[in-house]
C-alpha cells in the first residue's frame, strides 16, 4: 500500500518528482506504508522525506488497485505550508509542475479524480 499526494500550483498543474531509481519515473510526492503507520502517517512522512516540508492534507480522493504491483494506492489532495521551499532528498534528481493532460492516462485518470473530488472516494483498477 501507498498513500501520493496530488499538489498544484495556481496553474493548475500537478507537482510531479523524478525518481533517482528504478526506470527514474515522474511520479506524485508519497510512497509505501511503514508497519503499523496509517495512510496519512506514511503520506506525511513521505513528503516530509521528499519534498523537505510537511503537506496540509485536505482530503482523500481516490483508492487505486495496481495489478502490477497488487497493492492500493490512496490519492490525497494536498497543499504546501504558504512560504515552503522544497528540497529533494537523494530519492529524486528534480521536480517539475505538469499540465494534467502531458501527463500518462493513469495518473489523468487520479489527478482529474481528485481535482473533481466531489465528497464521494474514487475507486478503480489498472
Amino acid at each position: 500500500m501507498s498513500s501520493h499526494a496530488v499538489i498544484t500550483n495556481d496553474a493548475g498543474e500537478v507537482l510531479l518528482l523524478k525518481a533517482t531509481y528504478g526506470d527514474k519515473h515522474w511520479g506524485l510526492p508519497g510512497g509505501g506504508l511503514d508497519p503499523n503507520e496509517t495512510i496519512h502517517q506514511a503520506l506525511k512522512r513521505e513528503c516530509l522525506e521528499e519534498l523537505g516540508c510537511y503537506v496540509d492534507i485536505q482530503y482523500l480522493s481516490g483508492v487505486y488497485f495496481h495489478r502490477a504491483y497488487q497493492s492500493q494506492a490512496f490519492i490525497f489532495r494536498c497543499e504546501l505550508p504558504k512560504g515552503a521551499k522544497i528540497q529533494l532528498s537523494n530519492e529524486h534528481s528534480e521536480y517539475a509542475f505538469f499540465a494534467v493532460a502531458e501527463l500518462s492516462a493513469v495518473q489523468q485518470q487520479r489527478i482529474n479524480d481528485c481535482l473533481t473530488f466531489n465528497g464521494q472516494v474514487f475507486s478503480a483498477a489498472f
